[in-house]
């Protein structure tokens, strides 16, 4: 049985239109297709571009294919107006120069009982006076001059707070409750800055009357916003450099997180899912790179790097869906040898906060008290926290002498495979089993933190408690637990999806778990280690177990999670499937490779074999499982010498052989390219065929790239309906 390439035509349909040659898999935009259509923009053309998976490094940039290393401030201020053109080109849009006409009209005056003075102004400015733009100041009691907060009109709020701290704060029109900054394009219809670039551009005019204000002290001026204003903060601060600091708070993709490290494969926000629902936010030419990230010539670490050295506050929460932690953390040790190269490596700093995406006093206060100290001398600086592991030369260090892992050889049994998986994975510490509790099911509000506390239509849910005191929600077909009749089950696994654990956050359509339970299956789910709200618990793990690996973990709770599902009546232990996307697939490959429970592999987007991933540039290489991420440390040692690798993810498939195995490989992955991906194909082909099992070999090859849709779930589905007797998810069944 073989699935061919086919087209999707709802959700993820490809887009032709003769006026415009779109680029291959590129998601069906009607406004970008306008777009294209009025600008004749030409489609970049990426087999000239360079692939770059890796985050690019701001000190060592790849120009016109070369390497430079810039180790001067010189040098960088010229890398600086490079990256700032880039940016500017694909993502932010052009601005005019600062005008030097700006005229000030007080629209009021007052004086609060406590001596503040209110004042009310407009700013009109640029050719014949056309742009305009209103702003508030909150003018503390006495001459000053008094250091300056600057934010957006839905952040009033903050500036109470700021002024009862001692700061002039001012407020402008440059949020979505107030914005006049669509003025600007009738004033500079020859310059096409997006909304959040005009918004953040405004600030500088802010600034420009500022300058004319006795009780201002202009040069201290730190501008800050939230999610999307924080965006628009960075843009501000990247272009006026007169700002003296900026905070971004939880300013998401589009603002500090870096698109290849936060997107649709981790089940975050990506690309192409801001620019499908903000379509002016930032120029139309990013959406080119949807799918595409390792080819953007600038990404979003770029612009955090813009305000160096002036002091750059990150602020995030854990759990916040529109961000990423360990993609904030690693734009942070992007950008912090900038700030070392130009003398102020204590001027970058990470806020982590507790929650979601919403702010409280006490988080204002803890950004005022980063500016006190940064503006005013007072106080202490925001601690170094690095929560996620990133020290892949300190963990080889400190894990002292490595044992040999033991090599399976091609044609080697699942036996052989699973001693070399248990030697990579590291020296495992002891274990305890125990029966499934309900002490510690996450209560109602924890479950609404992580968006699982709704009822879904025709599916039933139940939470136990296993192995290391974990939670384990089940769903399941509505009745099923009435009905007492063994159903089969799915242990699912997620990417690596911080804010959410095992529930997508920022995607199209349903989660798996949902659209899986509807076609007919028990979908167990768990939060991975370092994910959702198990976040924390990977905070230190090397330090606790450094011969061990967070695959390891990972792959131990996978394990007492099917312990689990054998204690559930309705779940047919003869019958279990484990499905997982693309970090979750190379954790169920080996799951299955430990535990011959496992009845039939799903695997949507899976990584290359190890062997076959050695183009860095263009997949990221099997340093992304190792020095990247330090999921599985010790697959670092061979980076350079795949060759050498002691086992490999398609033997691990051979062995698997003949229970059904179901891959779906998108046809454009940037993580397992086609020339690649068919020797792979071909030799698991292989090993079923001699197994005389070449019917339970599926390869579905959807038309989009790495992505798992509703879409691309269903041909999940179909392809495992035969072999796990449920349904196919279509509606209808």
């Amino acid at each position: 049985m073989l699935f061919s390439a086919m087209v999707f035509t709802a959700g993820c349909a490809l887009f032709a239109a003769p006026e415009a040659a779109l680029p291959p898999l590129l998601l069906k935009h009607e406004p970008f297709a306008e777009y294209l259509k009025a600008s004749g923009e030409p489609v970049p053309d990426f087999d000239a571009m360079p692939s770059e998976a890796p985050l690019p490094l701001p000190l060592h940039p790849l120009v016109d294919g070369a390497r430079r290393d810039i180790t001067t401030p010189e040098a960088w201020r010229a890398e600086r107006a490079r990256m700032m053109g880039l940016l500017q080109h694909w993502i932010l849009g052009s601005v005019p120069p600062a005008p030097d006409n700006l005229e000030a009209e007080v629209l009021s005056e007052s004086t609060e009982p406590s001596g503040v003075r209110v004042r009310e102004v407009n700013l009109r400015f640029g050719p014949e006076h056309k742009a305009h733009l209103w702003a508030k100041l909150y003018l503390p009691p006495g001459p000053g001059p008094f250091p300056v907060f600057m934010t957006q009109d839905n952040h009033n709020g903050w500036a109470l707070i700021a002024v009862r701290r001692g700061y002039l704060a001012c407020v402008y029109a440059g949020a979505d409750s107030r914005d006049d900054t669509a003025s600007f394009l009738e004033a500079w219809p020859e310059y096409d800055f997006s909304k959040l670039c005009r918004r953040g551009w405004a600030a500088g005019r802010c600034l420009d009357y500022l300058e004319t204000v006795p009780e201002a002290d202009a040069k201290k001026a730190v501008l800050t916003g939230h999610s999307r204003n924080g965006k628009s903060s960075l843009m501000g601060s990247a272009l006026d450099e007169r700002f003296a600091a900026v905070i971004s708070s939880s300013s998401g993709v589009g603002g500090c997180m870096p698109s290849r490290l936060c997107g649709e494969h981790q089940f975050a926000e990506g690309i192409e899912n801001i620019t499908r629902a903000f379509i002016d936010w930032f120029h139309p030419r990013w959406r080119f790179f949807a799918g595409r990230e390792h080819k953007a010539p600038a990404d979003l670490h770029h612009l955090v790097a813009m305000s160096a050295p002036r002091p750059c506050l990150l602020s995030i929460a854990f759990s916040d869906d529109v961000e990423h932690g360990w993609a904030m953390q690693h734009t942070y040790r992007a950008v912090k040898p900038v700030y070392e190269l130009l003398g102020a490596p204590g001027n970058v700093s990470i806020l982590w906060r507790e929650a979601g995406h919403e702010t409280a006093p006490a988080v204002i206060e803890k950004y005022l008290d980063w500016c006190d100290y940064h503006l005013r001398g007072r106080g202490a600086p925001v601690p170094e926290r690095l929560p996620f592991p990133w020290d892949w030369d300190g963990w080889r260090a400190n894990a002292g002498g490595l044992p040999e892992i033991p090599t399976a050889d091609d044609g080697a049994g699942m036996p052989a495979l699973r001693a070399a998986v248990e030697g990579m994975m590291g020296e495992a510490p002891p274990q305890a089993s125990t029966a499934n509790m309900t002490y510690g099911v996450q209560a109602p509000h924890v479950q609404a933190l992580f968006n699982r506390g709704d009822l879904i239509p025709g599916v039933e849910k139940e939470t136990v408690v296993f192995g290391e005191y974990i939670n384990l929600d089940i769903y399941a077909p509505k009745g099923t637990v009435k009905a007492g009749k063994k159903i089969p089950a799915i242990l699912w696994l997620g990417p690596h999806a911080i804010p959410g654990g095992y529930n997508p956050s920022y995607r199209r359509g349903e989660p798996p778990h949902k659209n899986l339970a509807r076609a007919g299956y028990a979908v167990c789910c768990f939060d991975a280690v370092g994910t959702g709200a198990r976040v924390l618990e990977i905070e230190g793990f090397y330090d606790r177990h450094p011969g061990w690996s967070l695959l390891g973990k990972m792959a131990r709770d996978a394990r007492a999670a099917l312990d689990a599902m054998a204690e559930i009546p309705y779940i047919d232990t003869g019958n279990v499937w484990a499905v997982g996307y693309a970090q979750g697939a190379l954790l169920a490959l080996h799951v299955a490779a430990l535990d011959n429970r496992i009845a039939g592999l799903a695997l949507a987007a899976p990584p290359l074999p190890f062997r076959l991933d050695t183009d860095e540039m263009e997949t990221g290489g099997v340093r992304r499982w190792a020095q990247e991420s330090l999921l599985l440390p010790r697959l670092g040692l061979y980076a350079g010498a795949e060759q050498t690798v002691p086992y490999d993810l398609d033997q691990i498939c051979a062995a698997f052989a003949p229970k059904p195995l179901v891959v779906l490989h998108p046809v454009f992955d940037r993580f397992a390219p086609a020339a690649p991906f068919a020797a792979f194909r071909k030799t698991v082909a292989g090993a079923y065929a001699a197994a005389n099992a070449g019917d339970r070999f599926v390869v579905a090859e959807p038309d989009t790239y790495n992505q798992f849709d509703e879409d691309t779930q269903q041909v999940l589905l179909e392809a495992m309906a035969p072999f796990s007797g449920a349904k196919t998810g279509k509606k209808g069944d």
